[in-house]
This record gives structure tokens, C-alpha cells and sequence, in this order.
């Protein structure tokens, strides 16, 4: 069965940097997508970048429009992790990320629906 380990979340300032990661077991298909998702209090969950497939050579990433220019999505294919990098962060990215992999649509987004979830994490921008 397919697992998801995710580490990095915690604590910011406004301005500042974090670096998420999500290790997916290696049961995982190389076709498999893999996202970042948040969800905020009294807001739908979001999702805010994709990488098309965990391990093959062709693929391509999503940015969610408010975080575009700031967060870059990347893979070692090697260690199946999914890294966000999150840059110039603002109170608006406060949130629970949960990663999630599965099949991917046109977006290269996980249909959530179908995907393995981790077990999610908060991050907190704040002075």
C-alpha cells in the first residue's frame, strides 16, 4: 500500500522560508502524481502545486495562481520525495499541507479522490 511521509512544516515569518518534503513509498507507480494540498480554517482545501509523475522523465508541474513565483515544486526520483520550496511567505499561506499521490490528470495534479494521502502538517506564518 502506498504511503506518504511528510516533514518540514512549522513555524515562519512573514518574508520567510520553508522547504516541505514528501517521501513516497516505492510501491508507488512511476506514473503517479504527486501534489501539495492546503487547507485553511473555514476554507476549501486548495491545491497548490503538482509534479505530473513521481520518477518519469517526462513530466510537468502546476502552481496554484497565489503561490506562483514564490513556491517551486522538485522530485529526487532516486528517494521517490517530492520537495515545495516556499519562498517570500505571507499569513495567507498559513494552513495544513498534506502531500498526495495517485493518478494525475491534466493538471498533473492527484485526482484527490483516488490519491494516498500523508498525514499532513501545519504551517504557521506569523511575526
Amino acid at each position: 500500500q502506498v504511503r506518504l511521509v511528510e516533514s518540514g512544516g512549522g513555524l515562519a515569518e512573514p518574508g520567510g522560508s520553508l522547504r516541505l518534503s514528501c517521501v513516497v513509498s516505492n510501491d508507488a507507480p512511476d506514473y503517479y502524481a504527486v501534489g501539495w494540498f492546503r487547507q485553511a480554517p473555514g476554507k476549501d482545501r486548495e491545491g497548490v502545486s503538482c509534479i505530473s509523475s513521481i520518477r518519469n522523465a517526462d513530466n510537468w508541474t502546476y502552481y496554484a495562481p497565489s503561490v506562483r513565483g514564490r513556491f517551486t515544486i522538485s522530485r529526487d526520483s532516486s528517494k521517490s520525495t517530492v520537495f515545495l520550496q516556499m519562498n517570500d511567505l505571507g499569513p495567507e499561506d498559513t494552513a495544513n499541507y498534506s502531500c498526495a499521490a495517485g493518478v494525475g490528470g491534466t493538471t498533473g495534479c492527484p485526482f484527490p479522490s483516488l490519491a494516498k494521502w500523508g498525514q499532513g502538517m501545519q504551517v504557521t506564518v506569523s511575526p
